[in-house]
């Protein structure tokens, strides 16, 4: 293979031909529409030099390693070297995304099966129609490898859809995390409960919609099969989408939306609806009126938008990048897509079936990238990163004993199949040097036993200012602290971002409340802060941080931007905790920093907290908080005030919410 190393762009795939009725000739690629699926595997293959017709690969699917509770027949299906053939037919596709949600999915015997799984798993299709259901599962990613969602079609009566992990009221999907949809087309109608039609996406967090076209409704939440109210739901994030119908987000606690169209009315809202640079969105509206409709009687009534709710909404998203995706086009040439810039913009990247390009979109073959192997240590990863090219993470666990580093300007990091990265030597799992244009997207960060600094670095020097015209970007990047570990482990920070002009794009930082072992106590796992910003220009599209021991966000950059904020204060903390920490801190010497539908929340599950403010900023920029709030869901504590000293306190079912309204009349709405 042309290129440095023969040995890069190795990836294992499996390929399957969908025949056209009125086909003439033998299937080819170039002429047909082609699945691939990527899973945890030992590649034997690699792609084909620039110019050739199509990948060559031996067919072979694998879920993963370890152990799994599943039946020996499902792993075997999820696995099998002699799967799917080029005369595949649906039935044969449904079988092999079944398999893999036996492993990594369903709600019932056990619920939430496969949440701290070792298996990943990502579904790849090629432009055309698939009359096919994808059920998606833990660390389960589908993809379309179209130019426009509209490519790749789904005209199966469910389509791609997550039903909630656990079918007990009380959880729903509040633990249905890891898993994401992205750039296809959904016909989808489905009835999941009375008359309620539609795409099911009911998740909590990290589990993102992107580049997704709805032409019925999008249901956000679900209601229990047997019962007559839905399960919790706490998500969310969704960028780049179109509904043709209206969203009913139901249950969903808090949800952002960024840059998309919305045919429909959105007809919920709880405690937080963030909308940015969404054509449809409901206005704006601080706090929750006591008349405003509940999500259990709108799900029950004829589908109106919804009123008098927490609603967040900014007309134009200033400054952002869609995620990069990969495409294939009809050689069967497979292309790594990088959206430039788009400034002050209002609905989708994309539209009438094609992709709007920005001035400086960006398309690169894959003889500048390279696709790692499970096997890959981290030098051999940063072998290929030091050469320049991008790299594309195949679904795996990576343990990595030096952190990647990428150091060449507009560099890509893409993981596929929530590739999850582990600082198994007290090394942070990415370092980012002071280059401008950096995209890391598609990652779950985890920390490891031994002491970590952070587990995703930005900036070296800490003065680096970055480029305004040329921003690094991190979309869909998770991180945890506990959960799949049966030894103690522990990090620092999880996210440090020291440079200047970088965008966030869907976060979720998550000291874990439980874990393989139980529930959390006596603070094991210990996490000090989420995310720390020292640099200057910072913004965050859609950011939760939750759990960790000190404040969760500390915010020292100038001119920062926060569009979305969730998060929990840690359930295992004694009094002390509320003398000394808030869930979101502005240092006392910035003097520039605006937030937008940002909230706190509290379930101090094991002593008697009392939080003096959910935020702690420099009095000048309290009014540029907008609708700041916080909620308490259970337990023994108390936030006595919302942003400083202003705002109303959080302390039982009663007074379970406040919100900070001062351009309403000086009212806090509740």
């Amino acid at each position: 293979m042309e290129g440095p190393d023969s040995s890069y762009s190795c990836l294992d795939i499996h390929i399957c031909w969908k025949v056209d009725r009125e086909a003439r000739i033998e299937p080819t690629i170039q002429r047909t529409s082609v699945i691939i699926i990527i899973t945890r595997s030992t590649p034997s293959s690699v792609y084909p030099p620039h110019g050739s017709s199509h990948p060559s690969a031996s067919p072979h699917v694998e879920g993963g390693r370890g152990k799994t509770g599943v039946t020996a027949e499902s792993a075997k299906m999820a696995r099998e070297r002699d799967g799917l053939q080029p005369n595949d037919q649906p039935g044969d596709i449904q079988a092999k995304v079944d398999a893999a949600f036996k492993v990594n999915g369903g709600s019932t015997d056990p619920p939430e099966n496969g949440q701290f799984s070792d298996q990943r798993f990502a579904f790849l299709f090629k432009p055309g129609e698939y009359s096919v259901d994808v059920p998606v599962g833990y660390y389960t990613q589908v993809l379309g490898l179209g130019q426009s969602p509209d490519d790749v079609v789904f005209t199966g009566d469910k389509g791609p859809h997550c039903e909630e992990a656990n079918y007990f009221p009380g959880v729903g999907a509040l633990d249905t995390f890891w898993r994401s949809a992205e750039n296809f087309k959904t016909t989808s109608s489905h009835t999941w409960w009375n008359g309620a039609t539609g795409m099911l996406w009911a998740v909590s967090q990290a589990s993102p919609l992107r580049r997704i076209h709805v032409t019925n409704n999008l249901l956000l939440f679900q209601y229990i099969p047997g019962w007559d109210y839905a399960g919790f739901s706490s998500g969310g994030f969704a960028a780049d989408i179109q509904v043709d119908g209206a969203t009913q987000s139901g249950s969903q606690q808090q949800w952002f939306t960024r840059n998309s169209r919305l045919g429909g009315p959105w007809t919920d809202a709880n405690w937080n609806m963030v909308f940015v640079g969404v054509e449809g969105a409901p206005a704006t509206h601080c706090g929750r009126d006591v008349n405003a409709k509940i999500a259990t009687e709108v799900a029950k009534q004829a589908v109106t938008a919804v009123q008098g709710g927490p609603i967040t909404t900014v007309d134009t998203t200033p400054l952002v990048a869609e995620k990069p995706f990969i495409s294939v086009d009809n050689n069967g040439l497979f292309t790594l897509n990088i959206p430039g810039l788009r400034a002050n913009t209002t609905g989708t990247s994309w539209g009438s079936g094609e992709y709007f390009a920005a001035i400086d979109d960006k398309v690169v073959d894959f003889s500048m990238v390279y696709v790692t192997q499970p096997s890959d240590t981290a030098a051999v990863i940063n072998k290929h990163l030091d050469m320049g090219l991008h790299v594309v993470l195949s679904p795996a666990i990576y343990n990595l004993s030096e952190p990647l580093r990428l150091n060449h300007e507009g560099q890509v990091l893409l993981g596929l199949g929530i590739a999850t990265l582990v600082a198994s030597k007290g090394n942070p799992c990415v370092l980012v040097g002071d280059v401008d244009g950096i995209r890391v997207a598609g990652i779950l960060l985890q920390a490891g036993p031994e002491p970590t600094p952070t587990l995703l670095q930005w900036g070296v020097s800490g003065n680096y200012p970055g480029d305004e015209g040329n921003p690094g970007f991190m979309h869909d990047v998770f991180a945890r602290v506990g959960g799949p570990d049966y030894q103690d482990v522990q990090t620092e920070l999880m996210v440090d971002v020291r440079s200047g002009n970088v965008i966030g794009d869907n976060l979720w930082l998550w000291r874990a409340d439980h874990s393989v072992r139980g529930k959390v106590y006596n603070m094991t796992n210990p996490c000090s802060t989420g995310l720390n910003v020292t640099g200057n220009d910072v913004t965050f599209y859609g950011l939760a941080v939750e759990h960790t021991l000190k404040d969760l966000v500390v915010w020292s950059g100038e001119r920062g931007r926060c569009f979305f904020y969730q998060s929990e204060f840690p359930y295992d903390v004694d009094a002390s905790y509320g003398e000394k920490y808030v869930s979101y801190r502005v240092s006392d010497s910035v003097e520039d920093h605006d937030a937008w539908g940002v909230g706190a929340y509290h379930y101090f599950r094991d002593h008697a907290v009392t939080v003096k403010s959910g935020f702690s900023v420099p009095e000048s920029l309290v009014p540029r908080f907008r609708a700041p709030m916080t909620v308490f869901l259970s337990g023994q504590g108390t936030v006595s005030h919302i942003i400083n000293e202003n705002g109303d306190s959080t302390f039982s079912t009663t007074n379970q919410l406040a919100y900070f309204c001062p351009s309403i009349d000086g009212r806090n709405f509740a």
